[in-house]
């Protein structure tokens, strides 16, 4: 059976991960209105991996017995000032949810919900894997600098995601 406190934070999670999805779609509407197809395609994918998250807590919540409650999503952020802006916003927003995911594992911690914490193992490896691959994107536009054909090669590089590889694989 599965804590009222871990069900409820469980549940924040889950619109947490639908929320990174939501952001996601807005960047890849973002990247399409400026003709960046490559980057798009990347949040397109990411967008995707996020909504395979959020059904990952959805179904651990109903296998453990609890209760799924779907919640608000908030709007995200609509307008960059350049690919750079949304990849710092991007990691920055990956931060935070590894920071959610940690307190979780603590919240699990204190509760004694070994099979929680078991199910969140995997969550924070993966935070680690999209730190890292968003990371690198940032660091590659960063040493671009000004350079317009290195956006071009970013964006063409990008645009190999694909849900079976191409790229980091989505899960």
């Amino acid at each position: 059976m599965l804590p009222e406190k871990m069900e409820n934070a469980l549940n924040g999670q889950l619109n947490a991960e639908l929320y990174s999805a939501y952001l996601y779609l807005s960047m890849n509407a973002y990247f399409k209105s400026v003709n960046l197809d490559g980057f798009a395609n990347w949040m397109y994918y990411q967008a995707q991996e996020e909504v395979t998250h959020a059904m990952k807590f959805y179904d651990f919540i109903n296998s453990r017995g609890g209760r799924v409650k779907l919640s608000q999503i908030d709007a995200p952020a609509t307008e960059w000032n350049s690919p750079l802006a949304v990849f710092e916003a991007t990691l920055e927003h990956e931060q935070k949810v590894t920071g959610l995911i940690n307190d979780l594992v603590e919240l699990a911690l204190e509760e004694h919900d070994h099979a929680t914490n078991i199910f969140l193992q995997w969550f924070v490896s993966e935070q680690v894997e999209e730190e890292e691959s968003v990371g690198g994107v940032l660091e590659q536009l960063r040493l671009m600098g000004e350079a317009k054909g290195g956006l071009f090669m970013i964006d063409r590089e990008l645009a190999k995601r694909s849900p079976s590889g191409g790229g980091k694989e989505a899960e």
